[in-house]
């Protein structure tokens, strides 16, 4: 029994990640259509926003989660209003762009951080290990998890229960009826691209205990969460949510049994199957017609 709860644990530790890391990039790909490549290094500018924050500031990580989480929806609207905004209607030219922005990021922190590994010291209070029906389990990772479900039902309720969320509906399916009826379609994209950065800020600043930081650490994490968008469904957060869950209990499963690079590329292997099958995703948004 123990075994069998240490398993599930490590496959949500495992999942809550992946959710942190695809929900910015479901929310930006699901309202703006855009394929953005340079969501990885959202990723690791947030890692580098929580380090910067510790060592130059003395500030821990816990209290920096805000002013993090705004620096990057901040990075977001710049790049959406310097760049994006003017490329909606070519989606290639959006993917050379956003692969652009994410080498220059990469150069900018070489430059002023330098190339070396840095590390974010882990909050005393979440330090130590909690007992869940006998299974040992890291009390940072839980609440990494708590976060994870929290984000995940605040875009939710901005999604389906507010005037904001009523508007990008609206937008997500037809934007040009949704503009005739005085929506404002450029201001709600920029708001959608500056949300999905800031929490793909958040999920670098929280990751970072666990992982070293590096200028190169966001190329790992923009493949792990285009699985995650493309098995759950493009337009679905309830996709975006389940597929974390099903690969991240898959992967913790398949690494039990063998290691962690076989475990990924047999991971990869299931989605390439799925797709094959089922190309539109596990699962879809409704439409109304």
């Amino acid at each position: 029994m123990d075994i069998v709860v240490s398993q599930i644990m490590t496959g949500l530790s495992i999942a809550s990640i992946l959710m942190l890391v695809s929900l910015g990039l479901a929310v930006i790909y699901g309202v703006t259509g855009v394929i953005n490549l340079a969501h990885g290094e959202f990723v690791m500018l947030g890692a580098y926003a929580a380090w910067a924050l510790q060592t130059e500031l003395g500030l821990s990580l816990l209290p920096s989660l805000v002013a993090i989480f705004l620096i990057l929806a901040a990075v977001g609207w710049l790049v959406e209003v310097l760049v994006i905004r003017h490329l909606y209607a070519r989606p290639l030219d959006t993917i050379l762009a956003t692969w652009g922005i994410g080498v220059m990021a990469q150069q900018a922190i070489r430059l002023t951080a330098g190339g070396e590994l840095r590390y974010v010291q882990m909050p005393e209070s979440l330090s130590a290990s909690v007992t869940v029906f006998g299974a040992t389990e890291s009390a940072y990772r839980l609440f990494i998890l708590a976060v994870a479900l929290a984000l995940f039902a605040v875009t939710w309720g901005i999604y389906r229960y507010t005037s904001f969320g009523l508007k990008l509906r609206a937008i997500t399916q037809n934007r040009s009826v949704a503009s005739s009826f005085g929506i404002n379609a450029s201001r709600i994209y920029r708001l959608t691209f500056a949300y999905g950065a800031g929490i793909a800020g958040l999920a670098g600043a929280l990751v970072s205990p666990l992982k070293s930081v590096s200028p190169e650490m966001g190329t790992t994490y923009v493949v792990d969460a285009f699985m995650v968008v493309v098995l759950g469904g493009a337009q679905s957060l309830m996709g975006t949510l389940a597929s974390s869950g099903i690969l991240g209990e898959l992967s913790g499963y398949l690494a039990f049994y063998s290691n962690d690079t076989i475990a990924k590329a047999l991971v990869l292997l299931a989605i390439v199957v799925i797709i094959r099958f089922r190309p539109q995703g596990l699962f879809t948004a409704r439409v109304r017609a």
